[in-house]
């Protein structure tokens, strides 16, 4: 079969080799007679697939013994509400940067809870986002970046899918250093795209379904010492250290999910690991970036250079009647997902790990092409 060029914000592409690994075990899997879907969470065949992705978020990522990795339900969105529910304290403040829309969602929840605990949340909109149009266009300077005292954390958006702002793509755009304030970071879609250092935060958290896996599945690395904060008078499915203290196994987690996860990490793996991995995703996206700045005058990346985000590319075109034409083109060519959120227009082009280098020569060859032609 001829695949589709996927360029789909979430859920995304997957890679090929573990489709078709799960193709391969998808009626009799480790011999059992039966699919991974019908295995008990308890039993030791679909245990041992959940131990492996843990230990596979562990190695390529080095997380020290000192932290938790989850695996967990209800996306990322959910953990929108949960993180001010288990470390938000009376008296205490939750700060958030928002830099896009995911943080404006993340930072609206935490209004919700702070009114429920008698807390407060602070928000620095230092992406450029002020006014009415919101208009974010970049990731902000470490300096600018302030806490207090009394935060009980501070949350960040590493990645902003819709408007292409990323934190760490340049130097100057480095993660916030917060001292003893816990750093909380949505990494939904650019979890594992590079290495990092995971001890610089309090938590990181990703769904699954843009840059590990399919939909379903949230991934969190979350330090011990947080955990051992979180508030106890929550119910006890929406406690971390709940999951923590039963290795992610105190309710069905959603196994299929984590298996496919495991499958899309092994081969992670075998790409070399996370430095393998930022080589040929900057590659990519230094191919598109080419692009858009080699012909200005007809591509126009609305983000400032040093925030560009290496998941998504977003981009406009001279008018709405070229960007949908462009859009229908490329679909005939068999490359989709191209079309910008809702919100904000343009086109928007993900590029995650499982887009191989070449579908992006592809795109970048038709984009040459398309803008000489008009």
């Amino acid at each position: 079969m001829k695949r589709t060029v996927n360029f789909n914000a979430g859920p995304a592409a997957l890679p090929l080799p573990a489709l078709e690994r799960a193709r391969d075990e998808f009626l009799d899997f480790a011999g059992s007679g039966m699919s991974v879907m019908e295995h008990s969470h308890r039993g030791k065949e679909y245990e041992a697939v959940h131990d492996e992705a843990i230990a596979l978020v562990r190695e390529l990522l080095g997380v020290p013994a000192a932290y938790e990795v989850l695996l967990l339900q209800g996306g990322a969105t959910a953990l929108f509400a949960q993180i001010p529910m288990n470390f938000l304290e009376k008296d205490k403040t939750a700060r958030y940067v928002v830099t896009g829309a995911w943080g404006e969602k993340a930072l609206g929840e935490a209004k919700i809870v702070s009114a429920m605990f008698g807390a407060s949340v602070a928000v620095q909109s230092l992406g450029a986002g002020e006014g009415k149009d919101k208009k974010y266009t970049r990731a902000p300077a470490p300096s600018a970046v302030k806490v207090e005292a009394a935060d009980a954390y501070l949350h960040i958006t590493s990645n902003e899918t819709i408007h292409g702002v990323e934190y760490g793509v340049d130097p100057s755009r480095a993660f916030p250093d917060t001292g003893a304030v816990p750093l909380i970071a949505d990494m939904s879609s650019d979890f594992l795209w590079r290495p990092f250092d995971v001890t610089k935060f309090g938590m990181v958290y990703a769904g699954a379904q843009k840059n590990i896996g399919p939909s379903g599945v949230v991934v969190a690395v979350v330090s011990k010492e947080l955990l051992d904060r979180g508030r106890k008078d929550i119910p006890k499915i929406f406690q971390f250290r709940t999951h923590a203290e039963n290795k992610s196994l105190y309710n069905t987690p959603p196994t299929f999910g984590v298996y496919m996860v495991r499958n899309v990490l092994s081969w992670l793996k075998g790409q070399g690991g996370l430095a393998g991995m930022e080589k040929t995703n900057r590659k990519k996206a230094a191919r598109l970036y080419g692009v858009i700045d080699g012909n200005a005058e007809f591509f126009r990346s609305p983000v400032e250079r040093e925030s560009r985000s290496v998941m998504n590319v977003v981009f406009r075109l001279p008018s709405t009647e070229l960007e949908e034409r462009f859009i229908a083109e490329a679909k005939k060519q068999g490359m989709i997902g191209l079309k910008g959120h809702r919100s904000v227009g343009g086109i928007r082009v993900s590029i995650y790990n499982a887009v191989p280098y070449e579908w992006v020569e592809t795109l970048a060859a038709f984009m040459e092409a398309f803008a000489r032609s008009k």
